[in-house]
């Protein structure tokens, strides 16, 4: 079993700075990607950001030039510098990790909170 725990979350105003981390722990595991995902209530969860274990990156249109993803792959953890932040940004973010043989495992999810 696989499991991901997210910090970072909270409430910053519209213009400001969050980072969110998110570490995978286990044994025996092989990451192929990681990624960060929001939903707020009524949508669809969307994609925001995903990272693979080699360094290739992918970003929402919506967030590109204000979010950065980082991994660490020594620590199975990965980061998302937000900056810029817009009260459209306000969700649950949650994070991801596709390993290798077992699939796809999520974390619990951080509120990120942008006022205007």
């Amino acid at each position: 079993q696989v499991q991901l725990v997210e910090t970072g979350g909270g409430l910053v105003q519209a213009g400001g700075s969050l980072r969110l981390s998110c570490a995978a722990s286990g044994t025996g595991f092989s990451m192929n990607a990681m990624a960060w995902y929001r939903q707020v209530p009524g949508k669809q969860r969307e994609m925001v950001a995903r990272i693979t274990a080699g360094g290739s990156t992918v970003y929402a249109d919506s967030v590109k030039g204000r979010f950065t993803i980082s991994i660490d792959n020594a620590k199975n953890t990965i980061t998302l510098q937000m900056n810029s932040l817009e009260p459209e940004d306000t969700s649950v973010y949650y994070c991801k990790a596709e390993i290798n043989y077992r699939g796809i495992f999520w974390g619990q999810g951080t509120q990120v909170t942008v006022s205007s």
